[in-house]
């Protein structure tokens, strides 16, 4: 995961610099906001010409999926308050999904490790983008546009199991693919995420 992390990380950052974000707050915001694909959907709207208003809600919107993974795994963090409220901030896509033990149990000790180690590789490798932009010049040009659906692909293959599961993911891939030419900078992904949502009603 750390590679994949850094990767996405060095493009955050020279989406966010190009865009107009400047040189310290892409690297805030990751340190901050700790969320790779809620920071890309708020640099892409900057980047497209949209208002920070826009921006931010479109971020707001995706990390809104944390609201029912904390939920979720609540029962597996122990302690006090601050050490909870702490380790919770560690809760990101890739974390939880290696965590997965099945039938609803997450392993809080590798939800945790994980965090922590890709914490500093996406805050570190945001600076390197930021910094390094002028260098590197566009994602593209290595291929680092590819590292975020690469990365997501592969939990993805590892949490998918059932039939109901995989219908639901590949129905929520054709509705982001089919709303990619027209809409806004992240919503396919809520569009994708109401449809997987709906596949998975019944469990």
């Amino acid at each position: 995961m750390a590679p994949a992390s850094a990767s996405f990380g060095i493009a955050f950052g020279i989406l966010a610099s190009t865009a107009g974000m400047g040189s310290v707050a892409p690297i805030v915001m990751s340190a901050t906001t700790f969320a790779g694909s809620a920071q890309f959907a708020a640099a892409s709207v900057l980047d497209d010409g949209g208002s920070i208003a826009a921006a931010v809600i479109a971020a707001v919107l995706l990390n809104a999926r944390y609201l029912a993974i904390s939920i979720a795994v609540s029962s597996a963090f122990e302690g006090s308050r601050t050490r909870r409220l702490l380790e919770s901030q560690l809760i990101v896509d890739e974390s939880w999904a290696v965590a997965q033990r099945g039938v609803g149990r997450i392993d809080r000790r590798i939800l945790v490790a994980a965090g922590l180690l890709l914490y500093p590789c996406w805050v570190g490798a945001t600076a390197l983008g930021v910094f390094g932009s002028g260098f590197l010049g566009k994602p593209e040009r290595f291929g680092l546009d590819a590292a975020f659906p690469a990365l997501f692909l592969a939990l993805l293959v590892s949490v998918v199991k059932t039939r109901r599961e995989i219908a639901a993911a590949l129905a929520g891939g054709a509705i982001a693919l089919a709303f990619l030419p027209f809409a806004r900078p992240g919503v396919p992904v809520i569009a994708a995420s109401a449809v997987c949502l709906m596949g998975l009603w019944r469990r």
